[in-house]
């Protein structure tokens, strides 16, 4: 018969030391370190967050600054009594100058563009074996009269509507025409031509006198 006896026992064994004085020196170190390194780096970001907090307040005291200069500059000013008269009156006179000029073009006082685009279209139309004797305006242009001698009477209506296409002279109708045919005693020089012309007794001038008149009148 066997019997085992079994003689290991734990104590007997070299035990390892975990809270030796070295280990602990060299974590107590790097938790130092560390310690630091964390100190310095928010150190570091609270100078910066510092540098942008001096640099924004200075903003801000440069735009009150700026803000209350504005405020001086631009402050709402009372209402000025007499700035309120001046800008009435001047508005009256304004009204006043606005009504003087519809009443000159209408016509009221007379023509104050002057007559000479009306003896410009008389001068421009000019018709042969027509010619004119006397012209005659009055008012603002609405009085027209034309005195003429004519070799045909046929020449006459062809003058007045050639006339009419003057632009001074739209919208002007002419009130009566008036054709007569004088007396060769009363025109000797033109009477005496046609009779070299046509030999024979000579009763009448060889021309019609007309007149035209307008009185006032637009064509409607």
């Amino acid at each position: 018969m066997s019997q085992q006896i079994n003689l290991f026992n734990p104590i007997f064994l070299k035990q390892k030391k975990i809270f030796a004085a070295l280990p602990m020196a060299e974590a107590l170190g790097a938790i130092v370190l560390g310690t630091l390194l964390m100190t310095w780096y928010a150190s570091r970001n609270v100078d910066e967050l510092a540098q942008r907090a001096a640099h924004g307040k200075t903003l801000l005291a440069e735009r009150e600054r700026r803000l209350q200069e504005a405020n001086k500059q631009f402050a709402p000013r009372q209402k000025s009594a007499t700035l309120t008269t001046d800008v009435a009156q001047a508005r009256a006179e304004l009204a006043s100058l606005h009504r003087v000029e519809q009443f000159l073009q209408q016509g009221a006082l007379g023509n104050s563009a002057g007559y000479a685009e009306y003896f410009r279209a008389f001068a421009r139309q000019n018709v042969n074996g027509l010619w004119l004797t006397g012209v005659t305006i009055a008012g603002a242009g609405t009085n027209i009269g034309v005195e003429g001698r004519a070799m045909q009477p046929i020449l006459i209506p062809q003058y007045i509507a050639r006339l009419k296409t003057e632009r001074v002279m739209r919208g002007k109708t002419f009130a009566s025409l008036d054709i007569t045919r004088p007396d060769a005693a009363l025109a000797p020089a033109a009477a005496s031509a046609v009779a070299a012309a046509q030999p024979g007794p000579a009763t009448a001038a060889p021309y019609v006198q007309f007149s035209l008149q307008s009185t006032g009148g637009q064509a409607k």
